[in-house]
């Protein structure tokens, strides 16, 4: 007989415990599965709340872009001048701005250099009077020896500088523009001077304001 004893035999797992382990097992998968999954969610929702603060600073950002581009453009055509006459009798042509936003304060007129005029202010009435041009220009007609009685209407440039108020703000603005006139009467009988209106020609410069006003004066006596 042999002196060894019998090892105990392992007592295998019964068919009920291995089930058990294994839906152990699926249930662990499964909440691993869970976790992923909500992290995932969490992660795009961080990341469509982060989209769509993003539009929303975007769009914030192009309104008040397209807010402050429109208040320039408005901005800017309110501090564009342009004055248009209406006429007071043949001699005299009350002037105001196009734009109803804008309120004319003064003006200066400035004539061609070889006209001799001295430049007319106005204050709070602006306007254009025939007398104050008028034998000199019929004089410089005549030494050009153009016509007694006016083709059609003639063209007198003139530079005006206007002081002129928009919501309060003073603003200036010097351009050039063409007097619309007529002249009828004979050299002995004396010539008379009817004004028509203005047309802007150009804005200028104040400082080069005469030398342009002078040499649209000479382009327009070379025409015939």
């Amino acid at each position: 007989m042999s002196d060894e004893l019998p090892r105990p035999e392992t007592p295998s797992p019964s068919r009920a415990e291995a089930k058990a382990e294994v839906r152990a097992a699926e249930a662990a998968a499964i909440r691993r599965r869970w976790i992923t999954l909500g992290e995932v969610l969490a992660v795009v929702a961080v990341v469509i709340s982060g989209l769509t603060l993003w539009n929303n600073w975007t769009a914030r950002s192009d309104g008040e872009a397209v807010k402050q581009a429109d208040a320039q453009r408005a901005s800017t055509r309110a501090a564009t001048l342009v004055l248009v006459a209406t006429s007071s009798g043949e001699q005299v042509l009350t002037l105001k701005p196009a734009s109803p936003e804008q309120s004319v304060q003064s003006q200066t007129i400035l004539f061609p250099t070889a006209l001799g005029v001295a430049p007319a202010e106005t204050t709070g009435e602006p306007r254009i009077e025939a007398r104050w041009f008028e034998r000199e220009l019929e004089k410089a007609r005549n030494e050009a020896r153009l016509p007694d009685n006016s083709r059609g209407d003639e063209r007198l440039p003139v530079a005006i500088r206007t002081r002129f108020l928009v919501d309060g703000e003073p603003h200036e603005d010097v351009a050039l523009y063409d007097i619309g006139y007529s002249v009828s009467g004979r050299f002995l009988s004396g010539h008379s001077v009817a004004l028509r209106g203005v047309s802007l020609i150009s804005n200028v410069k104040s400082g080069a304001a005469q030398s342009k006003l002078d040499a649209r004066w000479e382009r327009l006596r070379a025409r015939p």
